[in-house]
């Protein structure tokens, strides 16, 4: 089944949302989410961006709290090839514009950044890398407050845990970028969101060493053809083969189960996307 899709006050493609096999995905392009973000920081909101990629797909399959974390955040984007193949294997065509990888999104949500002085703070990666990161947005983008902290703390030790907390917190930064990979980025802020004075919380996988040019973004033309997965597992064989040579098939298997042995409006959903509070 094609949608047809209407165009919003911005111009973009409205967003909506499926259910996938129960899990809510959050269908906007890149400008929606860009000012949803906008507008949670400029009324003073709280708000908590994650999304579904094949291997958080997995992980909500496997640990009842991160799927109830997924379900609970405001926005839940799609960001990966495979999901977007799995929605139309089950029978709605949806176009490619609601595939919001962070290659796509980060450099928007930046520039915006940049434009309305809006403050961000990175948390994630060696401490190198996110010092490195920090560096490099500041040169190109003078206009973002930017602060960091590396991810190499034990969120265990509640001496360590609370210093950062502490250090976020004093800062208040419009935006926190959180990168500790899946499923302790999530993990960290489901137990802490309560308490950080910020607005937007962002659940941002490896998107610091990405921006320290510590790990390259796979070529567009491979991401196209959904096969940055092969990218990633060719570049870092021994982090990345189990949740690739393992977990792909393990994805496909539940949706060729789910197209053949459930009943179609339970396998796959559209709904309407109400108001972000």
């Amino acid at each position: 089944m094609a949608l047809t899709q209407s165009l919003d006050r911005s111009g973009t493609l409205a967003g909506f949302n499926i259910n996938l096999l129960g899990r809510r995905i959050t269908c906007m392009t890149a400008p929606a989410i860009v000012e949803a973000i906008d507008k949670a920081c400029s009324e003073n909101r709280k708000m908590v961006v994650a999304h579904y990629n094949v291997h958080s797909f997995n992980l909500s399959m496997q640990l009842p709290w991160f799927y109830e974390f997924m379900q609970s955040v405001e926005i839940v984007h799609c960001d990966g090839l495979g999901i977007l193949k799995a929605i139309r294997w089950m029978g709605l065509s949806i176009p490619n514009q609601y595939r919001v990888s962070y290659t796509l999104l980060m450099p928007m949500l930046l520039h915006h950044c940049n434009q309305q002085g809006l403050s961000l703070f990175l948390l994630g990666a060696q401490p190198e890398h996110s010092q490195l990161a920090v560096e490099r947005l500041k040169h190109r983008f003078p206009e973002i407050q930017l602060t960091g902290h590396h991810g190499y703390f034990s969120s265990q030790d509640p001496h360590q845990n609370e210093a950062v907390i502490d250090q976020i917190n004093q800062v208040k930064p419009n935006i926190l970028l959180v990168g500790m990979g899946n499923p302790r980025q999530e993990s960290w802020i489901k137990l802490h969101q309560h308490r950080l004075n910020v607005n937007v919380m962002m659940a941002g996988g490896a998107i610091i060493d990405r921006l320290a040019g510590a790990v390259p973004d796979c070529p567009r033309f491979l991401s196209n053809l959904g096969l940055e997965w092969l990218y990633r597992l060719f570049r870092e064989p021994k982090r990345l083969a189990v949740r690739y040579l393992l977990g792909n098939p393990a994805f496909v298997l539940h949706i060729f189960l789910a197209k053949f042995m459930t009943p179609a409006a339970e396998a796959v959903e559209m709904k309407p996307l109400h108001t972000l509070p």
